[in-house]
């Protein structure tokens, strides 16, 4: 397995106006998420201050997979967030579990 850094971004069903946890469907997407985490795939994420992206740090075999695994997030089929980015990370120093 290898490490990805991936960006998602607001989509054009964002609605700036209205707060993350009040977006259309959120506690599906976050049960996503959560669950994303909890398999071991997503190690680390949260939004970018000051800006429209998220930061996540992904544990997968290729990026092909990592595109796969966000196809099936309510926010990606409803145009809420989509991935802008997806680079291969080499972590250093230091380590994850």
């Amino acid at each position: 397995m290898k490490l990805f850094a991936v960006i998602r971004t607001r989509g054009k069903a964002w609605q700036p106006s209205v707060p993350l946890a009040s977006q259309t469907d959120w506690d599906a997407h976050a049960a996503f998420m959560n669950n994303l985490h909890k398999e071991g795939f997503i190690l680390f994420g949260g939004p970018l201050e000051d800006s429209p992206d998220v930061l996540l740090i992904i544990r997968a075999g290729t990026p092909d997979e990592v595109a796969q695994r966000f196809a099936s997030d309510p926010w990606s089929s409803q145009d809420l967030l989509r991935i802008s980015r997806i680079s291969p990370w080499t972590l250093r120093p230091g380590s994850l579990p």
